[in-house]
């Protein structure tokens, strides 16, 4: 292994031993200089000490060569994107690296194979204009759909190029709407009018390096004439603006103002200016129906005598909001049950189609708006035992594509009529790997407070418990997101077939439970949610399913700094971790990217309780020598500008003045994520794929 010389004293004496040690203090700074020559020579240097491991592995190989085979497989489900009359979609394969946009119509869709007519090619563009483009999506002016907002971003980072794209002519429009590279938000208004939160003057971004100034823009003007129409402050997280409109014409100008990670104040933009809805801070409003604006909450609403219970989605009248924001008189419309929670609420032309999970289970039900802001409600009847998800709706018609996916089950989506209630199969994946052999069951596992864990488990049906099966456990637990079945090609090939077991864990910090399952894991409390991890680790243990020696878990972002918190809490319990693009220093994480926006999930080290826990917990600062941890394989992104990779280089720089075992691979390009093409992902997948082989399987 790489050791960084004349360091590893000066690091155990300065951190190692002490958590709480000060960032001055810090022999790895120099790591954070993300593009710094020193910090790429030593990404460089440890990018090539793991790929002569990995990639001359005798399993890679084949590992790559199928992990590629599946990404650029043509059989994918091409999801749809409904604009106007057509079918879009976003296609990547080994012809199309960066991918196409193209679209066909409703009833070629329907077809085994569609024709697609090209509208944008990304690997074209990138040549002409050498950039690395990658795909971040299309918002298109409603109702007539011609006129485009293109978001690029260059390699994948959260900063996108937004430009204006005519569907008829299929081309960027000359002299259209330009807004250059950042991190920004801009919506429609009307045809010649978008609304915009960015960088208008250099260091206008808050602390967590987002917009919270708000322009309208004309077309024809250039950005210096954008009226203001709202300010945030550079304290607060962001300011957003966003547009909803119904199939009836009506349309609501809104402005968040992200106070904190989970709290928000929200904007009615008026003739009049901006006015405040008095609404609880913990609350999205997330679409329109009938004039009617949906609501989410995820703290309980005790308005006029009438108290709406967290979880719920509740409607406003708009006419009323905008006439009298601060007396609002909301209605219900969906509220949850035990063991059951909001997913989604998505709107089509005269309906709303709300999916809910009933303990981890997908649910999809159409809610119909009748009159003096009544609801009736119908099951839509589709498979059972899987996750349901929303693809596409649109305000045209009252269809829907809808995704069912589960663990050994092949995707299949479903086209909806939700006025009728009919629905058919339009397109179904393949199989992509033999779920003949395997089964998944659902299990549950104490955690250390006595709370119970769900968690899901695929195995062979013939399993033998005698713990010497190779096992694959994940889980996020974190921002209120949900980790729900879904069929996985790559691991099904790479990892089930060859005998492995995969579980999915529905630890705390998530949102399989609904806002207080997520709650109760908040900053302070966050060790229910590592406790819950080991809690099915354990459980995998104990019930003779796997070993240590054969238990390996993964997890990326959030779920990166659970691996850490795993791996430097409880290294007997594995022998393998991937640490995917993680947050690690928790008691400089506020300074590097966006990480000052999530200080309501994690905490913040300005508060003496939460620095004491962030402390305690905080993976770069719990190393220490005399421990025996399992080699981890830890990878990043040069252009993650979310979370960042001066995480991951320190934690890997640190492990290696410690004298520890370890892996470390960095891509170049890829933003939050793998990689910022098909083949980056593979490469990266197969790396990892390769090291748990490696690890477990032998």
């Amino acid at each position: 292994m790489i050791r960084i010389l004349g360091l590893a004293t000066i690091l155990i004496a300065l951190v190692g031993a002490v958590p709480n040690a000060s960032p001055a203090s810090d022999p790895f700074l120099w790591l954070e200089n993300v593009h710094g020559t020193r910090a790429m020579t030593w990404v460089k240097a440890e990018n090539a000490k793991t790929q002569r491991v990995l990639e001359k592995d005798p399993e890679f190989a084949t590992v790559y060569a199928d992990a590629l085979k599946l990404a650029e497989a043509k059989d994918r489900i091409p999801y749809p994107s409904t604009i106007g009359n057509q079918i879009y979609n976003f296609w990547q394969d080994d012809r199309h690296v960066r991918g196409i946009w193209r679209r066909t119509t409703p009833a070629d869709y329907s077809k085994p194979v569609p024709v697609w007519k090209l509208v944008l090619d990304l690997d074209a563009l990138a040549k002409t204009e050498k950039a690395n483009w990658v795909w971040e999506g299309a918002n298109c002016v409603w109702p007539t759909e011609r006129r485009c907002l293109v978001s690029l971003s260059d390699g994948g980072e959260d900063a996108t190029t937004v430009r204006e794209f005519d569907l008829e002519t299929r081309t960027f429009v000359d002299s259209g709407f330009v807004l250059p590279r950042g991190k920004q938000s801009a919506d429609w208004v009307d045809d010649d009018t978008i609304i915009v939160a960015r960088e208008w003057a250099p260091g206008e971004l808050t602390t967590s390096g987002y917009p919270y100034i708000v322009k309208r823009v004309s077309r024809g003007d250039p950005l210096t004439k954008a009226v203001e129409v709202y300010r945030a402050s550079a304290s607060d997280v962001a300011a957003t603006p966003f547009v909803l409109r119904d199939s009836q014409g009506h349309r609501a100008v809104l402005i968040d103002r992200e106070i904190s990670t989970f709290t928000s104040e929200h904007y009615l933009l008026t003739p009049n200016g901006p006015h405040k809805l008095n609404m609880p801070l913990k609350t999205t409003v997330s679409a329109l129906i009938a004039d009617r604006l949906l609501i989410t909450l995820a703290e309980d609403w005790n308005v006029n005598g009438a108290t709406f219970p967290r979880g719920s989605l509740v409607a406003v009248d708009l006419e009323a909001a905008t006439s009298d924001p601060s007396h609002l008189r909301p209605t219900l419309v969906y509220k949850p049950g035990s063991r059951e929670s909001l997913h989604n609420a998505v709107v089509t032309r005269s309906f709303v189609i709300v999916t809910t999970y009933e303990n981890v289970r997908g649910r999809a039900f159409v809610y119909t708006p009748t009159p003096h802001g009544a609801w009736t409600k119908r099951r839509l009847d589709l498979p059972d035992l899987a996750s349901i998800v929303v693809v596409d709706a649109n305000l045209h018609n009252d269809n829907a594509f809808l995704l069912v996916t589960s663990f050994l089950t092949p995707s299949t989506l479903w086209r909806a009529d939700v006025s009728s209630g009919s629905r058919a199969i339009v397109k179904a994946l393949p199989p992509k790997f033999d779920a003949s052999r395997d089964v998944v069951d659902q299990r549950e596992a104490t955690s250390r407070d006595g709370t119970q864990i769900p968690y899901f488990i695929v195995h062979p049906k013939n399993m033998t418990l005698d713990g010497s099966n190779p096992t694959l456990l994940t889980a996020y637990g974190g921002f209120q997101i949900s980790s729900t079945p879904f069929y996985d090609a790559k691991t099904g090939r790479l990892w089930l077939e060859r005998g492995g077991v995969f579980a999915l864990a529905n630890i705390r910090g998530g949102g399989e439970f609904g806002p207080a399952w997520h709650e109760a894991g908040l900053t302070i409390h966050r060790q229910r949610i590592y406790d819950d991890f080991a809690a099915v680790a354990t459980d995998l243990i104990n019930t003779k399913v796997t070993s240590p020696r054969r238990l390996g878990i993964k997890g990326g972002s959030n779920g990166g700094l659970l691996m850490g918190v795993e791996f430097t809490q409880h290294p007997e319990l594995f022998d393998a971790v991937a640490i995917e693009v993680p947050l690690l220093d928790m008691l400089r994480y506020e300074k590097i990217q966006a990480g000052a926006s999530w200080v309501g999930e994690y905490g913040s080290v300005s508060n003496p309780k939460q620095r004491a826990f962030l402390a305690s917990m905080s993976p770069y600062n719990n190393l220490k020598a005399g421990v025996n941890y399992p080699e981890p394989l830890i990878w990043t992104t040069t252009k993650d500008d979310r979370v960042g990779p001066q995480h991951a280089r320190k934690f890997a720089a640190k492990l290696s003045a410690l004298g520890k075992p370890y892996l470390f691979y960095e891509v170049i390009e890829g933003g939050h994520g793998p990689g910022a093409n098909l083949k980056e992902t593979a490469h990266t997948s197969a790396l990892e794929m390769t090291y748990f082989i490696r690890k477990l399987m032998r």
